[in-house]
């Protein structure tokens, strides 16, 4: 009677016993092996630095993609890669949401105008910091001060300060061949806090003294220059020679914590100024949009996590393993999840700037990436500076993006005001 039961209980446990044995990804902890960021970035600022390199050991579990048929290769996508500049690398710094963007402004004038220009990342960081140093002021020491920050800090800045060509400031001393402002950070943050100690809230002061800093440590940027041989200023540069308009572009976010069809701040420490400018959709219009632009020759500046098990920086390709949830599974609740117990953060910014479909249908997107993370793999390669993302990790991953507006302009009418 006993072994009937037994058998019995399994057969009506099966349903269930199949549904959790679904899982045919694998997992391993692999030793750390330093990469583009040890062996290139930081042992190059450590040099100028005259500091130790250090050793690095620890292990990370990860995703095992050996032996996967992966869509990894830049000529996989060269029917549509759209024209951008070439990747340049954002060294030991947090300044990927500049590089990004910078990177779709570069294509976007180029997608507009047909100008292909190489424009300063480092000029709008330099401006990025005066801000937030006017943020700390204004709430009295409350204000995050730090490297992050978002796209649309970057049109904020564009409008207030204009822009440079690379060529004319890189925010670099002389003999620096990698961006590093940890120490830069450390004398503005020691000083800060000093000024939120003994309340000297004088903001010219305060301003004062960080541009003296970062004129220290990146050089004071140009008034004036000549380009093309004709003279700007970073304004008229902006308004005569680029003609971009920042007023044309928007950023879309898809979380449940806010209402959607609203415009509604993306809740991020990194949106330092609390910018309630997203509009925020549903997941399904969210993916609507990005294919829609993607494929219509539109290029995208995108942000989410990338730290990842399924994030491999040695297939420089972004999977969602099965043993985290199944494709099928992804919607606008497993990704608030995700958000809300901070297992999805808002880490890394990137440039869109292609896609394909593969064999079954599904859609691969092609990233070009300003961190170290990508560029693991052989220098001399085409790959070098690119990711590969597949519509899963981009559905639960990637939470906002900036576009042109005319991507928007059927979905602007659900918005309330």
């Amino acid at each position: 009677m006993k072994k009937i039961f037994t058998i019995l209980m399994a057969l009506a446990l099966m349903p269930a016993m199949t549904v959790f044995a679904q899982s045919k990804d694998k997992a391993m902890f692999k030793p750390y092996k330093p990469g583009y960021y040890q062996n290139v970035i930081m042992k190059d600022v450590h040099a100028f630095q005259q500091k130790e390199h250090p050793k690095v050991v620890k292990k990370q579990f990860l995703m095992d993609q050996s032996g996967m048929d992966l869509p990894n290769k830049i000529a996989d996508y060269k029917d549509h890669t759209y024209w951008h500049t070439p990747t340049i690398s954002q060294g030991n710094t947090g300044t990927c949401w500049c590089f990004s963007t910078t990177s779709f402004m570069e294509s976007e004038e180029h997608r507009l105008y047909k100008k292909d220009v190489k424009l300063s990342e480092m000029y709008t960081v330099y401006w990025e910091y005066v801000e937030k140093a006017k943020g700390f002021v204004a709430s009295r020491g409350t204000s995050r001060f730090s490297e992050g920050s978002e796209a649309n800090a970057v049109t904020r800045d564009y409008k207030k300060y204009g822009i440079v060509p690379r060529s004319v400031y890189n925010g670099m001393l002389p003999g620096e061949k990698f961006y590093s402002h940890d120490l830069m950070m450390k004398e503005m943050k020691t000083y800060l806090q000093n000024v939120k100690k003994t309340n000297a809230w004088n903001e010219k002061e305060v301003v004062a003294t960080i541009k003296s800093i970062l004129n220290h440590y990146m050089t004071a940027p140009p008034t004036s220059f000549t380009y093309d041989g004709k003279q700007y200023t970073p304004k008229s540069f902006l308004k005569d020679y680029l003609k971009l308009n920042m007023n044309d572009y928007v950023d879309v976010l898809s979380y449940e914590q806010q209402p959607f069809w609203k415009q509604v701040e993306y809740q991020v420490p990194d949106n330092w100024w609390h910018s309630k400018a997203y509009y925020n959709v549903p997941l399904n219009v969210y993916m609507k949009i990005m294919n829609h632009a993607i494929e219509s020759g539109y290029t995208m500046a995108i942000g989410g996590d990338v730290s990842e098990p399924g994030f491999s920086h040695t297939t420089n390709t972004a999977l969602i393993p099965d043993y985290d949830i199944p494709a099928a599974y992804i919607n606008d609740n497993s990704r608030q999840f995700r958000f809300s117990n901070h297992t999805t953060t808002d880490d890394h910014g990137m440039h869109m700037i292609g896609y394909m479909k593969d064999k079954n249908g599904q859609m691969w997107y092609l990233i070009k990436d300003s961190s170290s993370g990508s560029r693991d793999v052989n220098p001399k390669s085409p790959e070098f500076g690119y990711y590969f993302f597949s519509t899963p990790y981009v559905k639960l991953k990637m939470m906002d993006f900036m576009v042109h507006k005319d991507m928007l302009k059927k979905y602007m009418k659900k918005f309330q005001k």
